[in-house]
């Protein structure tokens, strides 16, 4: 059997069940399928964020330099930027519920490997760039297909909360991670560094082929309805309008020719940089030019994980009551961050660095979410995996490096900074402008795509009115 049979969308003999008697049984029957998105991604993150906890053991053990583990998690972000983009466009229109479930097998039989690798061999310093660039291609589709199952289970006015739900899977997943890969290294590996691989494997293999055959992937493998018809939802014209279309057809349509998709990438970017550039130096800032101690400074990086676990929990819901309006909802998030950013800037006591920091984290994580809730509702669903990775891309490696390569410059103060239009960026000063700038260049963009949004939601009920006029004028 081809892989192709195996990731097919079964599509057996309508049930027979009334539209009520569906939506009796929709919840239980989305909880399933569900359960396999939110642990399934979590398991990606057992088998990504080890790394990290890993890398201290690598240069002790393995006679890693942090410029090789360096150069080895660019591998990473290289091929899991991109590879979403490849990938996604094989995925679309399949089960990408299964499809899912086998990347998590792949990687947690590739983590094996890695252990082994690292068993085998003193200094694989190659081997191990390839395998943790492997590691990223299979990674990249995860979240895409993950929103593309639940773009087919969800109507629109439970969509945001449900993915945004499923987002702080990520969150968890990254929490237990290193627990779980040092835990596993001291208990059954004596503490060697190949434990902090295996070990995380062993607990997702499982997960991946539990994952496989448990929960459908669309309403339709029940002989069900649609979403929208069961919840009685205008449906989606570009849906309807697509039927015949080829990938590339709607790839060219509603991808490369959706202005609002470009827009969402820049947005994206900005979003990312706001994300990653606190995250990625908030230890290091405080630390170094706070003068907090090595166990407070840490502790910023868990204030700002449980606000941007309580936005991902509470920004999809906010957005489901906006009437799926998730440009206008990110657009608030994003603006409103600008103001504890500042007040990070300024703050020299721990309580409002912690408060500030808490703040930043709910606030941003609401426009990183809801960007990628938004522009799958701007493409049909048999486009759901390739729309979602294009700003993921944009996001990630763009977002990403000017968060980690350009603001390390500008802070950097062995350096000279970087000259901008005449005016020299040096210092954290300049770090905390460029962030605010990059908030308001994702705000702007997400203004813009909330007026794209008004019109395709006006456009979908007119739509939905016009068909069921025709239908009305037939049977008469």
């Amino acid at each position: 059997m081809s892989l192709s049979n195996i990731l097919e969308i079964k599509h057996p003999p309508r049930s027979g069940e009334s539209v009520a008697i569906q939506r009796g049984r929709w919840l239980g029957e989305f909880l399933k399928v569900y359960l396999v998105l939110v642990i399934g991604y979590g398991a990606f993150y057992l088998l990504r964020t080890n790394f990290k906890a890993a890398q201290p053991e690598l240069i002790a053990q393995a006679g890693f330099s942090t410029t090789e583990l360096g150069i080895i998690g660019f591998a990473f972000s290289l091929t899991y930027g991109f590879g979403g983009l490849f990938l996604g466009f094989y995925f679309d229109g399949k089960n990408t519920k299964k499809a899912l479930s086998l990347l998590v097998t792949a990687a947690g039989v590739l983590s094996v490997i890695i252990g082994i690798t690292l068993m085998s061999a003193h200094h694989p310093y190659g081997f191990l760039i390839l395998l943790w660039a492997i590691n990223g291609l299979f990674q990249a589709p995860g979240g895409p297909c993950s929103n593309s199952t639940m773009n087919r289970w969800t109507p629109r006015k439970l969509r945001g909360r449900f993915i945004g739900w499923w987002n702080a899977s990520h969150n968890l997943g990254a929490m237990i991670a290193g627990i779980l890969a040092v835990w596993g290294a001291n208990t059954f590996f004596g503490g060697s560094v190949v434990g902090m691989f295996i070990v995380p494997a062993i607990v997702a293999i499982p997960i991946g082929l539990w994952g496989i055959f448990f929960g459908k992937d669309d309403p339709k493998e029940l002989g069900w309805d649609t979403a929208e018809e069961i919840f009685g939802e205008p449906a989606a014209k570009a849906d309807i309008v697509t039927t015949n279309m080829t990938k590339g057809q709607i790839l060219w349509q509603y991808v490369v020719k959706n202005p609002a998709v470009w827009l969402l990438c820049i947005a994206n970017v900005a979003a990312y940089s706001v994300r990653i550039g606190i995250d990625n130096w908030n230890v290091l800032y405080t630390q170094t030019k706070l003068g907090f101690s090595q166990y407070t400074a840490v502790n910023t990086t868990f204030a700002l994980e449980m606000g941007g676990l309580a936005g991902s929990l509470l920004w999809g819901y906010f957005s489901d009551k906006l009437g799926g309006r998730r440009a206008l909802a990110a657009a608030i998030g994003i603006g409103l961050v600008t103001i504890p950013i500042s007040i990070y800037s300024a703050a020299t006591t721990v309580p409002v660095v912690y408060g500030a920091l808490f703040c930043i984290g709910f606030l941003i994580f609401g426009p990183v979410t809801l960007i990628g809730i938004c522009v799958i509702g701007f493409a049909p669903k048999n486009a759901t995996v390739v729309v979602n990775a294009v700003p993921r891309a944009f996001g990630y490696v763009f977002g990403d490096s000017m968060a980690k390569v350009l603001l390390g410059r500008i802070a950097d103060p062995k350096k000279d900074g970087i000259s901008l239009f005449g005016h020299v960026l040096h210092g954290w000063g300049s770090t905390f402008t460029v962030l605010i700038v990059s908030a308001f260049a994702g705000l702007a963009c997400l203004i813009l795509v909330a007026i794209f949004e008004e019109r395709m939601l006006r456009a979908d009920k007119q739509f939905t009115a016009e068909i069921a006029a025709t239908k009305g004028n037939t049977n008469e």
